[in-house]
């Protein structure tokens, strides 16, 4: 439970093969020494077109203004390209950087990308020419430009002491819970092992969300109850003794009461300057490392539109920072942290922010914003089931204009909250393989872009009282991508049909710039052309392999392998025995109706829902694709389909509803149910 989420988005169908190589050389650049790195990485391809991503690592002196060139070997054209000028003359390629990528720091990175056309084969280039010269391979020790920073970083250096905060947690439904007490939302209190647990971890900032509407008092005076505010400066004091920077706000409050500022701005503006004025009073005296963020994704109910919204936030945001910076203390120079409407990264919101900063001229300001990714794959709704390349360019695009608008700048960003929505459920509504990959790539653009941030835990990652991860495959994935990439793969499973003959199975190997080194079992590496070959990125299990794998063909996973790279955490393989499902006539109502399903080794993907007419059925009728969990959910313990309440209060009475349920297998059934009242059929005719 976090409130609202707005997130669009339209839908791109079909999975998107993967691939990728590196190219280590040196590059000099008019005043550089020689040294550099250029990953190529084909994002995505497909018949007679393909996207790639280039990104050049300066490891010499610092460089301001860059030409890249290279040759295609396949003579491939680029169609279209971003964050670079690229030009060609025949298969010699170059690309010139824009305005805001001009320089590059020594062991800095900029990254461009394009799309290009190819027939008959996509060869990468193999190598790279910067500002005129070759790339030998040198890779010389980079002289240094300026010292580390002290901890915490200087007063005043806010782009230092936030590279510093990250990683970064959220301490979620805790004392954000719109409860009477903390542990309304179902968390237990919070402990000072919990912090030292976090800690152990790796992380080296928390997010405290604070609600404080139940715990305010009436007007005038909306006074905050003393011992809840002593409750949040006991939490606050632990984290801080740990060593963590830590950020507390005005959470849920945001669309509790204070969405109603279109209608009633007197009061609301009263009561938020309160809890500020109180907050601030109760903190001036702790540490830097204490950051004041203003309000959790600010709404407005009933509002005029975008213009009324950005003069309302910019009211709250300006009235936050007078009354902190008036309250004395350390609050004169304490790093505060603004908001976006909706803590939106769309491009208009974050403009108006970024106009905010410009009138408030203060050095100690951040700039925050959340992303939980792409919606149709966060939520696993419109045929969103795989981290596409739709879905990857609306991170890569998030990150490139919250860069471009503010850090490029000068002006540090934190991403306050990421993950998945789907996860407000339970984390199993994306599939693991597919979640991996949205969080590999997370990281990376993160570091790439400077960018702080914050995981969202409400508990359901580390076990509060446990101390333990729930999924340590997602924990692991994510903690490599602080500080390198990983190598993935077009999937996770191997499906062999027990019905049939074991056939090699070809998947698509994505290194992001690592190199495969080996294919493994526990700690036993597959011999490489005996049980699998490799070609380019094409991975190959040989039929000898999957039947010894398989073994006696029960239904499910039979074995585990690891993808192993030179860099990141192993890519798993699931090798997977299945039968296409069997799914059997049922009767219920709209509040509890179940479909009887033998999986048989396989899971459910997705489902649509269409009438006899062709027309989309159910919630959300722009998509035939209904939303995981919300709308169906398969119980593979039980071995059923359940159809839900929300699913059938969108159904037209006795209305025939074509249902087909898609598995990752590639199976795809065909099912009926019909709603009379509250009595549903369900036949496979």
């Amino acid at each position: 439970m976090r409130g609202f989420r707005w997130r669009v988005g339209l839908v791109m169908g079909g999975a998107v093969a993967l691939l990728g190589g590196l190219f280590v050389g040196a590059a000099t650049g008019a005043a550089a020494a020689a040294g550099c790195r250029v990953a190529y990485a084909v994002q995505s391809q497909w018949s007679g077109g393909f996207t790639a991503n280039v990104t050049v690592t300066n490891l010499g002196d610092p460089i301001n203004g860059w030409r890249l060139g290279w040759t295609f070997p396949s003579g491939q054209t680029v169609t279209q390209a971003w964050s670079a000028t690229v030009t060609a003359s025949g298969s010699q390629v170059t690309a010139v950087n824009v305005g805001y990528n001009a320089a590059i720091a020594t062991n800095a990175s900029v990254s461009f990308g394009f799309n290009g056309a190819w027939t008959g084969s996509n060869a990468a280039p193999t190598s790279f020419t910067l500002n005129g010269t070759a790339c030998t391979g040198n890779v010389p020790s980079p002289t240094p430009t300026t010292s580390p920073p002290s901890t915490p970083p200087p007063a005043g250096n806010a782009m230092a002491a936030v590279a510093a905060m990250q990683p970064g947690w959220n301490l979620g439904n805790s004392l954000d819970a719109t409860g009477a007490d903390e542990t309304s939302w179902g968390n237990p209190r919070v402990t000072e092992a919990l912090l030292e647990g976090i800690k152990a971890q790796g992380f080296k900032s928390i997010r405290i969300p604070v609600t404080w509407g139940q715990h305010q008092g009436a007007a005038p005076n909306y006074a905050i109850e003393a011992a809840y505010l002593n409750r949040v400066k006991e939490v606050v004091d632990w984290a801080l003794a740990d060593g963590f920077y830590v950020m507390i706000n005005v959470h849920h409050d945001s669309w509790q009461w204070m969405a109603a500022m279109p209608g009633d701005r007197a009061t609301v503006l009263a009561r938020y300057n309160a809890i500020w004025t109180q907050v601030a009073g109760a903190f001036r005296g702790s540490s830097a490392k204490l950051v004041f963020e203003s309000v959790n994704e600010p709404q407005f109910t009933g509002s005029s539109g975008d213009a009324q919204n950005a003069t309302l936030l910019g009211e709250l945001n300006t009235s936050f920072r007078t009354i902190v910076r008036n309250s004395g203390g350390g609050n004169a120079t304490r790093l505060l942290v603004l908001p976006t409407l909706h803590t939106s990264a769309d491009q208009a919101r974050l403009d108006e922010l970024a106009a905010t900063f410009t009138a408030m001229n203060d050095p100690s300001l951040i700039a925050t914003v959340h992303y939980y990714g792409y919606w149709p794959f966060s939520v696993n709704i419109a045929g969103g089931t795989h981290f596409d390349a739709t879905a990857q360019k609306d991170m890569t695009d998030t990150f490139d204009r919250v860069y471009n608008t503010f850090v490029a700048r000068g002006i540090p960003v934190i991403i306050g909250e990421y993950g998945l929505l789907g996860f407000d459920r339970h984390t199993g509504t994306i599939e693991q393989g597919e979640k991996l990959k949205f969080f590999e790539l997370f990281g990376y653009q993160a570091r790439t872009k400077r960018v702080t941030t914050m995981l969202w835990d409400n508990g359901q990652h580390f076990g509060r009282t446990s101390l333990q991860w729930s999924d340590p495959e997602l924990t692991a994935q994510i903690k490599s991508s602080w500080t390198t990439r990983s190598g993935t793969a077009s999937t996770d499973q191997v499906f062999n049909a027990k019905a049939s003959a074991i056939t090699s199975k070809t998947i698509t190997l994505n290194p992001n710039g690592a190199t495969f080194s080996a294919l493994r079992q526990g700690s036993t590496d597959l011999v490489r052309g005996t049980d699998y070959t490799l070609a380019g990125d094409q991975l190959t299990l040989t039929a000898a392999a999957l039947t010894r794998l398989t073994g006696s063909r029960a239904y499910g996973v039979n074995a585990v392998l690891s993808a192993r790279f030179s860099t990141g955490v192993p890519w798993r393989l699931n090798i997977i025995t299945y039968d296409v499902p069997v799914l059997q006539n049922a009767t219920g109502t709209t509040s509890s109706f179940a479909i009887g399903t033998a999986f048989r080794g396989d899971q459910l993907a997705t489902m649509e829902a269409n009438y006899a007419d062709g027309s989309n059925a159910g919630p959300q009728n722009w998509t035939p694709y209904k939303e995981f969990d919300r709308t169906f959910a398969p119980d593979y313990t039980a071995g059923t389909i359940k159809l839900t309440s929300d699913f059938f209060a969108e159904v037209n009475d006795n209305a025939r509803v074509t249902l087909k349920f898609h598995f990752w297998s590639g199976a795809v059934l065909t099912y009926y149910v019909t709603r009379s009242g509250s009595n549903v059929t369900g036949s496979l005719t």
